[in-house]
């Protein structure tokens, strides 16, 4: 698989909204997954495309999930100020976001106590179950 063909996969993921996409050419295949803030590639390990790089690592620590699929929000309101920021302490029991489901707002909170090291989603993206939103740095 060269580079061009690759480059075509990815933007055809993007173009059509797809979070995943599995190509098979003959012997080979490769998976293409779409992941907030870029595109993961991964061949099983009997076929190795050079061009696809490994996939990408998420930021170490503490993550905080999505526990079902829908809209992800940051905040209450578009007027209103995010929930938390980078660098923010949070305790059990904060609310980090909402994920509309079905047009019904889910509180997102924090099962542990933390710092914000990074926020994974952004504001009005849909997410997946499991899907990483945020990492603490455990307090």
């Amino acid at each position: 698989m060269n580079i061009e063909h690759l480059r075509e996969i990815v933007r055809l993921l993007k173009d059509e909204g797809l979070s995943e996409i599995t190509v098979q050419d003959g012997d080979s295949s490769i998976t293409v997954r779409q992941m907030l803030g870029g595109v993961a590639v991964s061949a099983p390990a009997a076929v190795q495309a050079p061009e696809g790089g490994a996939k990408a690592a998420a930021p170490s620590g503490l993550a905080i999930e999505a526990p079902l699929v829908g809209t992800f929000y940051r905040r209450p309101t578009p007027e209103d100020a995010p929930f938390v920021e980078l660098g923010q302490t949070v305790r059990p029991g904060d609310t980090v976001g909402l994920i509309e489901a079905m047009k019904v707002m889910n509180e997102i909170k924090a099962e542990k106590a933390g710092r914000i090291r990074a926020v994974l989603a952004e504001d009005g993206a849909p997410v997946e179950y499991g899907q990483a939103l945020f990492v603490l740095d455990p307090l």
